[in-house]
Parts: structure tokens; sequence; C-alpha cells
């Protein structure tokens, strides 16, 4: 049902809608039996997107990413029934994810105490946006709010409507695809614990936790300024004296390459390269009252020697004299460079009633297996067996 075999033998119930799904995602792609509890229509996810898959009302692409090789059930916690049953199979369980507003299990009464109680070893991950506790725990979010609350997402206003996107930016959110990569390195180093120990835990991630985590150079030094100072190799704008090494620029077709040159060996074969040996005396180190002057020099010969050939010819010559840089793609250049074809980037699965569908494989390579793991279930799809095979319950919802 998953993708590769390094969880084997890790099973993990997850309550979660939306982003915090990804979070099971994460540990199916890797080999855990992750079993979704859903129940009335499951998940949001499963019709979030601007495009369905099939038809009009079907799936979305996150839904197909994030539930892929799930097990569903469902189950309704709300009723005394099935309460008892998610307890009964979290006694089965490695650990559970809670991918609600925080401390949902708690307000339904089967939170962490009572998961402990019916299995000391069990771990609980609460994965929400605002986190279990501060003024904000009970304020609805969703992706973009995490950025814009820790500054990382510049949030336009517009006097007529947007047409490029949430808050008039393209930017895509950056902790909500985080959440679960960090849920599930907290999952996995608690189950370590939990395995050395015989005692489970309570971890908890929250978006806007992420969120201002991601930038310790801008967070970090706010909070150390006084203790810090300009590193006086730098421009005082904040950039590096030899900033056009860092750049991207126009190439012949109308398309740009992104020079990463800044080490000098690399500087150095570009020059040679392209026959400019008389850049190399340029000083681009020094941060005197000179500086940007000389860089901007530099930048506008490198605008001109860039126009001169095509991106796939830069790429080319790159790899053939030592040069740091790469193509700056979009979504179909991407799909169609040669490195990423060569990768074997994506993988292929039926779908009923639509054909093959073609997705993006976990970032996660494992030598000697292939990633191929089945689309998601539907809801309940899994409610009999699972409930057959882990406890002595009959299903508090038949399909």
């Amino acid at each position: 049902m998953s993708g590769y075999s390094l969880l084997e033998g890790i099973r993990v119930l997850e309550v979660a809608q939306l982003a915090p799904s990804s979070l099971g995602g994460h540990l199916a792609d890797l080999g855990a039996e992750v079993i979704k509890v859903e129940t009335g229509a499951g998940d949001p996810v499963r019709v979030g997107g601007a495009r369905a898959v099939g038809g009009p009302d079907g799936p979305s692409f996150m839904h197909l990413r994030w539930n892929r090789g799930k097990k569903s059930v469902d189950i309704d916690l709300r009723s005394d029934a099935g309460k008892q049953t998610f307890l009964a199979l979290a006694a089965q369980c490695d650990a559970v994810i809670e991918g609600m507003r925080g401390g949902y299990l708690d307000w339904l009464g089967i939170g962490y105490p009572q998961l402990r109680q019916a299995n000391p070893s069990i771990v609980l991950c609460t994965v929400s946006g605002m986190g279990t506790d501060g003024p904000y725990r009970t304020l609805g979010t969703g992706g973009p709010v995490f950025d814009a609350y820790a500054g990382l997402r510049e949030v336009a206003t517009p006097d007529t409507p947007p047409v490029s996107g949430i808050a008039g930016s393209r930017t895509p959110p950056i902790a909500m695809y985080a959440l679960g990569a960090y849920g599930a390195m907290a999952v996995l180093a608690a189950l370590h614990k939990a395995r050395t120990t015989g005692e489970g835990g309570h971890v908890e991630v929250a978006g806007i936790d992420i969120a201002a985590a991601w930038m310790p150079d801008l967070a970090d030094a706010t909070l150390n300024e006084t203790r810090s100072m300009p590193r006086p190799t730098w421009l005082p704008d904040g950039r590096l004296p030899d900033w056009p090494r860092l750049e991207a620029y126009r190439t012949k077709d109308g398309q740009a390459i992104l020079f990463g040159s800044h080490v000098d060996k690399f500087w150095h074969n570009f020059l040679r390269a392209v026959g400019r040996d008389d850049l190399i005396g340029i000083d681009l180190t020094s941060t005197d009252d000179d500086a940007p002057r000389r860089a901007d020099m530099v930048w506008q010969a490198l605008t001109e020697i860039f126009a001169e050939r095509t991106r796939a010819e830069w790429v080319e010559m790159f790899i053939e004299h030592g040069i740091a840089g790469g193509p700056v793609n979009d979504i179909d250049d991407m799909l169609a460079d040669p490195h990423f074809v060569a990768r074997n980037n994506t993988y292929s699965v039926a779908c009923e009633g639509v054909g093959d569908l073609r997705f993006i494989t976990s970032p996660v390579r494992v030598a000697g297996e292939d990633f191929a793991p089945a689309l998601p279930p539907a809801v309940g799809a899994h409610t009999a067996e699972i409930l057959t095979r882990l406890t002595s319950a009959q299903p508090s919802h038949q399909e």
C-alpha cells in the first residue's frame, strides 16, 4: 500500500485534515501503515485545489499526494462507541497523529492521558496551526497565515481585486508544506525514544513555530541585535560585494540561467571559458565606497555575456568547464529537463475511470527500491478489515 520499506512494522493512527495530513503521508511514503480516521465526506483536502481529477467532483492533487498509500476507517469520534474503537486501535499502534485544531482529542476525551492508558508506549504528535497554548490557540488558520505571522510573506493590499493568488501573492506557502516534514521528524525521534525506554511521549509541531524558525539569519539576528554587528565583508545593503556572481541572467533564447559562481575557482573557470580574463582583476572583495560601482560594471558585462548563448548551451558549458550554476525553470521546463527525466522523478498509477496518472516521487531515494504507492482510499474503505484485524470492535459506521 505504501512507498518504501524503511518503516515496515510501524503502525500510525491519523486524525488529520488538510495540510497536517501530509505528516502521515510522509510516514506512509516511507513504509508505515497509516490508518486515517474519517467520517462523512472525509478529509476536506480530498476536494481542495483548483483542479479536479477525472471530473468536476474528482479528487485534488494535494489529496492524491498527502493521502496516498494510507488506509481509511470510518469512525465517528463524537460517539461513545467511536471513542472506544479509537482507543482500541491506538492500543495496537505505535503513534497517533492529531492534525486538527490543537486540543481536539482532549476535547473529545481521548487525548494523551487516555491514549497512554490504552498504550503506555504510544507516541502522540499534535499538529496544528497556532499550537496548543498562547492567546491565538483557538484562532482558525491556514497555510499562508503561518508565513504572514512570521514575516515570511509579503502581503499586498491592492486597490483592485488581486489576480495573483491569496493576498495578492503567488509565493507558495512555506510552513504549510514544511509542517508534515517537521512532524514526521518529531514522530520518528519520539518513536526511537519509545523503542529505547518503553515509554511513549507527546510531541507537538505548529505551523507558526515552523515559519518563525525558518530563517535564522532574520529572527535570531533580531533577537541578538545588540550582541552582533554587520560583517565587514558584506555591503551595507546586505549583499556580498561580488553579488553579480550569484545572480540570474537572461539568455539568448529569452530564458534564464542562475549563475552561482561565488567561489573563485568557478568564477575563474567561467571567465577563461568565455574569454574574459580581463574581469579577473576587478576587485569584488573589498567593501569600500567604490564597491557598488565595480559590482554594477561586472553585472553589466555578465548581462551581455549571458545574452550570447541559449540556456541549454550555458548549462552544457557549465558542465564542461566546471562552472557552478543551473537553469531557471518553470514547472513545464522542469518536467522536461533532461536531468529531471534521467533521475526517474515520476511514477505512474492506474486510476479507475481516468487512466494512468503520473506523480512526482518522494524526494527520499532508497537503494534497490522503487517508489509507487497506491492511490488514496475511499472514505472508510478499510473499516471492516482494520477493525477485524486489530480490534474486536464493530464498525461505528458501515460503508
